[in-house]
């Protein structure tokens, strides 16, 4: 049976296109600087976003780390939101590893950080208190459904970031995502901050990796701080280039799988026990969850989707999060709402024996 798999956009297998670029590479010792095809991605992805240069990087977690940990000395303050990927879901590796503190802001239902909390944030100059040294904003947010950023917002944190002497780093994992979905230039997006990494694994469908940018300064420090963490990866041009065809191909491509993802929301608001999130999807993601009728919890409902041959993620007791991507079609899309349809009429049918 062929797999239909929603539980993430990291599940993209590469593309023709991709495996080709990937045997033909040129090669050298990126440690050393010298791997042509990393060379060339590494300025496709900083011209793109605007900065000075970039480092192609094993994930997009290391680029969080590697970024903060380059902006931030041990025992200074990193502000995230409370539903940061950072914060919730990167094993605690700015504070393991880098000795720096976080400070939660609640992020509003839109993925933003109130700017009034953030300014309330911001440390005195006291020795009993930890330097607060950087802001972290996500883009797309993850947790709060998928949701883009402005550019509008985005710049009104980084000129409050700066008038009070820090930086702004970007998690832009799905920057792109965020700029198609608004119809600007990821560029833009990422023009108010001093660091952004974003996601060739995700849904630019590349297999492996994530590209930080900033300044020619800090991307030497990041360097530094990529071989402390072991990321050197060598012969790493035959990754890299798969992440060049992702730049050249499939940014523009992004907008099919929102649209799928409207289709599916459209789809799933029809059955009966399913609630979706309130304008959900914004760009890649449906958020939904189990109506009360429903006598089954989220693990459960999966498993009998599992078992049609339909794969999502389970995100709370009574809810989920289904990803479309590259390997997502129209056909998919129909399949997996039928699967929803098929387990929750079964569940509706036992519920109504047992009462």
């Amino acid at each position: 049976m062929e797999k239909i798999d929603l539980r993430s956009d990291t599940v993209t297998l590469p593309t023709p296109a991709m495996r080709a670029a990937m045997t033909s590479a040129a090669l050298g010792d990126d440690v050393y600087g010298e791997d042509p095809t990393v060379n060339r991605l590494q300025e496709m992805a900083a011209a793109m976003l605007g900065k000075e240069a970039g480092l192609f990087v094993a994930s997009g977690t290391m680029g969080n780390l590697v970024a903060i940990l380059a902006h931030c000395q041990r025992g200074d303050e990193a502000m995230l939101g409370h539903l940061a990927h950072t914060f919730l879901y990167e094993a605690g590796g700015i504070s393991a590893l880098g000795g720096v503190h976080s400070r939660q802001i609640p992020n509003q239902p839109d993925g933003t950080l109130a700017l009034q909390a953030i300014l309330d944030g911001i440390r005195p100059d006291d020795d009993h208190q930890p330097i607060t040294r950087l802001v972290s904003l996500e883009n797309t947010h993850n947790r709060c459904g998928g949701v883009a950023l402005s550019v509008e917002y985005t710049r009104a944190v980084g000129d409050l970031a700066h008038a009070h002497g820090l930086v702004l780093h970007l998690d832009g994992a799905r920057i792109f995502n965020a700029a198609v979905a608004q119809g600007v230039s990821a560029r833009d997006l990422a023009e108010p901050a001093d660091s952004v990494t974003f996601c060739l694994s995700k849904g630019l469908c590349a297999p492996v990796g994530s590209v930080l940018c900033g300044s020619r300064v800090f991307i030497k420090q990041a360097h530094r701080i990529r071989k402390q963490l072991g990321g050197g990866m060598r012969q790493a041009g035959v990754l890299a280039a798969a992440g060049i065809v992702a730049l050249e191909q499939n940014i523009d491509r992004l907008a099919e799988d929102h649209a799928r993802a409207r289709c599916l929301a459209q789809g799933l608001a029809r059955i009966p026990g399913i609630l979706l999130d309130a304008n959900s999807p914004h760009t890649n993601m449906v958020f939904l969850s189990l109506s009360q009728e429903i006598p089954y919890q989220a693990e459960q409902v999966a498993e009998m989707l599992a078992e049609r041959g339909v794969l999502v993620g389970v995100v709370g007791a009574r809810r989920f999060r289904l990803v479309t991507h590259y390997w997502i079609d129209d056909r998919a899309v129909e399949q997996a709402i039928q699967a929803f349809a098929d387990v929750l009429q079964t569940a509706g049918m036992s519920h109504s024996l047992a009462a």
